[in-house]
């Protein structure tokens, strides 16, 4: 059982002190005390297991592990948050493969990993499992570099059974630790499900971007060679399609009948009309978030009610049957001027004079306006009815507006619904996945590409606007010979160097060369020389020699160990990827290398499915047709 306040045995106990207890929904929040770090994210992380958290007396494989216990405010329940230190020199696998994936195979590889883990809610009351960091249980797992860019892993919550916090719950949390820490990007793998159904997709449908976009995520790099471009424009496509759209032309098929049944019955609870699949996704997934009616009135019949379309039709459609001297746009406006007259109109009835009177205030043209009006009875107009019926008692005729709410599409006309059903949540998550599994075979297209697309990250600023300290982004500039040694790859990001506004320039030298030999493995012995861009001697104020907070500036120095083969993130093997669909870098998905020019090709791109196994011998196209034409010339040769 999960660990309760007062119910539970304390994991502090064996320590010689008991370990501090902050509040879970507050930590790091703003009024929070220990809420400000200062610096960059290598001293703040190291300031951070100091003051918040207790070394425990055990490691995992020799690794510092420290422990901050979190109180849920709303149950009590105590929720321990680990901190473990891993050391890239010593660690089986030194190079990140969430940063190849992610687009940062060309960064530094950094000495430390900082591994953020709350583990499920059964293990709240054990040591950390030694094999904690390959675990895909936890509610929360991530990993930041001592650089400061890092890697959201594992996130768990109500829906994969943790009985205290919810997804939003960890991901807030997760949040507030980032920031308060000043981490300096955070990406993440949006690979989520929820009964077979991509989150990425649902959510990108119905609300225009995914789920980790709450909290500032956007999007990062596309597998396949998708671009944001190209991710854009089909969600764009699948979003505006209409619901009517999505019934197959098989008439054998069910589903164009629980399409449309689907449709009436929200459009009829939400009195809207939900054209779009984005409107009908976007309600059906909130009505879970709403309560029932409840009384709901009796039937006035067993049985279902059939729906009939509604006795009015689209002014457009009138004035295009109708002959005219007035071209079509005057006659539309007029229309409009009426139905403004009559939505400003007190109880919302005029007589035809009284609306002739009202519109000629904007359309002098008496003969437009008599023409229109003769047209314009059960006629939609901007999502208005005109009604023109007479007076019970004086018989003249009087015009009214009513909103047309839904406007039935004509495979919809005879529609079955039960007018008074309001849908279960089983129900309404049952009719959810018929409308994605619709659109996903519709447009099979469009959806790969959205698919395609579930790598996103989260960019901090230096906030350098918190106080008057200088920040500043320090990258190193190889010399021409060391540049020589390095592979073709873009020079990662500087690294983030916090001084104080009188600090002088060989102050800021020597903090550069700190956190250049603290963070980065083959920059162990780097001895910083010149700092490029700041005009003025070794000890004259930073401030007057040209540089301002938030500026990114260069170091040159020497000590820059060229043998060492922790250099890069994504390994010291350079390989090429030149795959048809456009990618150049490796982006996580499966691949095969030719045997001929050593390029790797996606195995989808190239026609090998997912569940077959790479063949022993593959040639890519081009190879494969340079060796079928020798083979031809070869066979032209008279021996």
């Amino acid at each position: 059982m999960p660990m309760m306040m007062g119910a539970a045995a304390d994991p502090t106990a064996k320590r010689k002190s008991r370990a501090k207890i902050y509040g879970f929904r507050t930590f790091l929040g703003p009024g929070c005390p220990t809420a400000f770090f200062y610096g960059a994210f290598r001293d703040n992380v190291r300031r951070f297991v100091q003051e918040c958290s207790d070394v425990e007396e055990w490691s995992i494989a020799g690794m510092p592990t420290w422990c901050t216990l979190l109180v849920e405010e709303q149950t009590g329940a105590v929720v321990p948050l680990y901190i473990v230190e891993e050391c890239v020199r010593f660690s089986p696998r030194p190079f990140c493969d969430y940063c190849r994936c992610a687009g940062w195979s060309h960064h530094w590889v950094s000495k430390r990993r900082y591994h953020v883990i709350i583990p499920s809610d059964e293990d709240w009351d054990k040591p950390l499992h030694p094999e904690a960091f390959h675990c895909p249980t936890h509610l929360l797992h991530g990993l930041v570099h001592c650089n400061g860019f890092g890697h959201l892993l594992v996130l768990n919550g109500r829906a994969a059974g943790s009985h205290f916090l919810s997804g939003r719950d960890l991901m807030d949390f997760f949040d507030r630790l980032c920031t308060a820490l000043r981490v300096r990007a955070m990406s993440v793998e949006d690979v989520s499900r929820r009964r077979s159904l991509d989150l990425r997709l649902l959510l990108g449908v119905a609300y225009g971007e995914p789920w980790f976009a709450r909290w500032g995520y956007r999007f990062a790099t596309g597998s396949f060679g998708v671009t944001e471009v190209a991710y854009s424009r089909s969600l764009h496509l699948l979003a505006s399609l209409p619901v009517k759209s999505l019934s197959p032309d098989r008439a054998s098929s069910p589903r164009p009948h629980v399409l449309r049944r689907i449709a009436a019955v929200y459009r009829r609870i939400s009195g809207k009309p939900l054209l779009t699949v984005r409107e009908l996704l976007r309600y059906m997934l909130e009505m879970k978030h709403r309560d029932p009616p409840p009384v709901l009135p009796p039937p006035p019949s067993p049985g279902p009610v059939r729906i009939r379309k509604r006795p009015y039709r689209n002014f457009d459609e009138v004035v295009a049957e109708i002959p005219s001297r007035w071209p079509s746009r005057r006659l539309r406006f007029a229309a409009e001027v009426i139905v403004e007259a009559l939505r400003e109109k007190e109880g919302g009835k005029m007589t035809r004079q009284e609306v002739r009177d009202a519109a000629r205030l904007t359309i002098g043209d008496t003969g437009l306006l008599d023409y229109v009006i003769k047209w314009l009875g059960d006629s939609a107009v901007g999502g208005h009815v005109i009604r023109r019926v007479p007076h019970p008692t004086t018989r003249v005729l009087e015009f009214s507006l009513e909103e047309a709410p839904m406007p039935l599409e004509e495979d919809e006309e005879e529609a079955e619904v039960n007018h008074y059903h309001y849908p279960s949540q089983r129900e309404v998550e049952k009719d959810v996945a018929s409308l994605y599994w619709a659109l996903v075979e519709g447009q099979q297209d469009a959806v790969r590409t959205v698919l395609d697309c579930k790598h996103w990250v989260k960019c901090w600023g230096l906030g350098d606007e918190s106080d008057d300290r200088l920040r500043f982004v320090v990258g190193w500039k190889p010399r021409g010979w060391e540049m020589e040694e390095l592979t073709r790859r873009p020079l990662p990001p500087g690294e983030v160097v916090v001084v104080e506004p009188h600090a002088s320039v060989g102050e800021l030298l020597a903090d550069v060369e700190r956190a250049m030999r603290d963070t980065y493995c083959f920059l162990e012995k780097f001895e910083a020389e010149e700092v490029e861009g700041l005009e003025g001697e070794e000890w004259d104020p930073v401030l007057v020699c040209g540089a301002e907070s938030g500026a990114s500036v260069w170091v040159r120095g020497r000590g820059a160990d060229m043998e060492c083969e922790l250099r890069y993130e994504g390994g010291a093997d350079t390989w090429a990827v030149g795959c048809a669909c456009g990618a150049r870098d490796d982006d996580g998905e499966r691949m095969v290398a030719c045997d001929a020019c050593d390029v790797w090709h996606h195995t989808r791109c190239v026609g090998i499915e997912d569940d077959d196994p790479v063949p022993p011998m593959f040639l890519c196209a081009p190879c494969g047709n340079g060796l079928l034409h020798e083979s031809e010339v070869l066979d032209d040769v008279p021996v």
